[in-house]
């Protein structure tokens, strides 16, 4: 159980790393800080440099019995912090508007109850993974050597949503979260002076043209197996000027399905427009993927777990507003494990992720670690 010492102890070093956000792939002080943190709980071991500045503590029972993974987020967004608070972001364009301070938080206040009464068989694993926001850092991690030393048979993550009721939790068994995949279409032709644009290859009338045919790959609708969406995100056509015609252009767009599986043909699908559009204008194309999400897909044995703990310790939860359109990487986890994402609500009125005015509500970090001590005992007992 958490003390009331351990409550302004950790609501002080969440705060900590709120005034101190770094970027996905740059989180060098921020797991340098969770490690320090860790080795005061005496784990049985630490693993550092995961998947980049991925940090694992593991509480190993020394006995046979599953290892239970609890996955939280090292990494911050950049996006310029609005928020009239102590502990506001000291770095300028950076700020941790995501939630990922208190799911740190979190995670070592669970550390600091297993610590002190272990579990009775197998292992308890705290994951502290780097780069969620850009979709790389889960499959990362999982893809260094030294994971699979501590390869999770189950893995349960919470995230702050906000629009639910203080306290609450929106899950449900299947798909939570959807697989998403930036594309940047990059179309080359050449400049001309605009007095004589025949002279040149405008990108223009293709990008005219791709717009609404992306858009027409994917309009949304139910969160059902048939789902597609297809958003662009960013548009650009040469350098403000009127006196060039351009040469060059570019778009953004984002890809979503309802599973990994629709992926590759909505991808393909847009390959195929840009591919068309460049041909019939004369113009060269080139493709980037990026921010590519795997789908979360909650198994239905880890949903029935968690839901079994948070009616032990008396948490709502229900299904309101999930599966959701947004990605999370922890899918990656669930590949080969047992999986279970849970959204936790800090009020229906709350300010919204990704916003310049959000910030974590300490008051929920309790909460978080009830549940996910509930489980870890649930499946693994107390010594």
């Amino acid at each position: 159980m958490l003390t009331n010492l351990d409550l302004m102890e950790l609501t002080e070093f969440r705060r900590e790393l709120h005034r101190h956000p770094e970027l996905s792939g740059e989180e060098v002080e921020t797991a340098s800080k969770i490690a320090d943190e860790l080795k005061a709980l005496s784990p049985t071991r630490i693993l550092t440099g995961l998947g980049g500045h991925g940090v694992a503590a593991v509480f190993d029972s020394g006995k046979v019995g599953p290892s239970v993974l609890f996955r939280a987020e090292l990494d911050a967004l950049p996006i310029e912090e609005r928020n009239d608070i102590a502990w506001l972001s000291q770095t300028h364009g950076k700020s941790h508007v995501c939630g990922h301070d208190g799911h740190m938080t979190m995670l070592l206040a669970l550390g600091r109850v297993i610590s002190r009464q272990p579990v009775a068989q197998g292992r308890v694993i705290l994951m502290f993974q780097p780069a969620e926001e850009d979709g790389s850092g889960a499959k990362a991690v999982v893809a260094d050597p030294a994971y699979q030393e501590i390869k999770a048979d189950w893995a349960f993550a919470i995230h702050i949503e906000p629009g639910r009721p203080f306290g609450n939790v929106s899950t449900c068994a299947g798909l939570i979260n959807c697989a998403s995949l930036g594309l940047k279409i990059k179309l080359t032709g050449k400049t001309a002076h605009a007095a004589d644009p025949e002279d040149g290859v405008s990108p223009a009338q293709a990008i005219a043209e791709l717009i609404p045919a992306l858009d027409a790959l994917g309009q949304g609708g139910s969160l059902d197996d048939s789902f597609r969406l297809v958003t662009i995100t960013h548009v650009k056509i040469g350098e403000p000027s009127f006196g060039v015609s351009p040469g060059e252009g570019e778009i953004f767009a984002t890809l979503r399905t309802a599973g990994d599986e629709g992926m590759e043909s909505l991808e393909t699908a847009a390959r195929t427009l840009a591919n068309t559009a460049a041909e019939k204008f004369g113009l060269s194309v080139n493709f980037e993927v990026c921010d590519n999400f795997a789908a979360s897909i909650n198994d239905p044995d880890a949903y029935d777990v968690a839901t079994t703990a948070m009616d032990a310790i008396d948490v709502a939860y229900g299904n309101a507003g999930v599966p959701m359109r947004a990605s999370e990487d922890f899918g990656v986890f669930g590949w080969d494990a047992k999986a279970a994402m849970l959204c936790l609500g800090p009020g229906e009125d709350y300010a919204a992720l990704h916003n310049p005015d959000y910030d974590f509500p300490d008051d929920l970090i309790p909460i978080g670690c009830a549940i996910f001590e509930r489980i870890a005992r649930d499946l693994l007992g107390t010594a």
